[in-house]
């Protein structure tokens, strides 16, 4: 069996989880707060940042696009039409460039701040909330879910006509984001539609049974018509 170091609220850590039950994948997870930078999770990633995934070839693969791309060299051609990366290589792009949009820039300006500032300082001792921060993150959030309505507007998923890692990707960004009720779903119909069709899905009845202790989740983090 697999094995996924991961942070229940890291979104890269739920991104792979949701790839590994797209995928079938049975996975134990061992939960890492990288703030206590234990000795024996450094050894698998000096860096010190999850996910990192291990299995029986390999003794750890790090990071979020480095595990999916191994995932898919390993595991792609078994699903067959379920192939979370296309075939095509122009469609590839696309779908790297997506998993780009939402892992990096997403991340760097709604997810990150969200979930460092409201939930790892809360735990690591590392001070109060930054409120400019999570004030940014706020107002950054809307112009992404204005992205995806126009994606949406335009394909059946964000990177073309099936499900791909570049829906994974930002529908687990969004989902930390959501759990702290930061996300606007008022303001973008088509964006709320396709995160609805995301929530719904098997694999990702985990990730809304997680909870941060003493932090309970928004009233619609839970519900699959919101």
């Amino acid at each position: 069996m697999a094995v996924l170091h991961h942070h229940p609220f890291c979104p890269c850590s739920r991104f792979v989880r949701l790839v590994m039950a797209e995928m079938g994948m049975e996975m134990e997870l061992i939960e890492e707060r990288v703030w206590e930078r234990r000795e024996a999770f450094l050894t698998l990633n000096p860096a010190g940042t999850t996910p990192v995934l291990s299995e029986e070839q390999v003794t750890a693969v790090p990071g979020a696009t480095v595990i999916a791309e191994w995932l898919d060299e390993t595991r792609g051609l078994a699903l067959g039409e379920r192939r979370l990366l296309p075939d095509n290589p122009l469609k590839r792009v696309e779908v790297r460039r997506l998993m780009s949009w939402f892992g990096e820039k997403f991340a760097e300006e709604v997810a990150g701040p969200l979930v460092q500032e409201k939930i790892y300082k809360r735990f690591s001792g590392g001070g109060s909330p930054d409120t400019t921060a999570i004030r940014a993150a706020k107002n950054n959030v809307r112009y992404h879910l204005r992205y995806i309505g126009f994606l949406i507007r335009q394909r059946n998923w964000l990177a073309g006509d099936v499900l791909t890692y570049a829906d994974l990707m930002a529908a687990a960004h969004i989902s930390v984001a959501d759990y702290l009720g930061d996300i606007p779903w008022d303001e973008d119909k088509t964006a709320r539609e396709w995160y609805a069709r995301i929530k719904s899905r098997p694999s990702f009845r985990p990730l809304i049974a997680d909870r941060v202790a003493g932090m309970p989740p928004s009233a619609v983090y839970a519900d699959l018509d919101f």
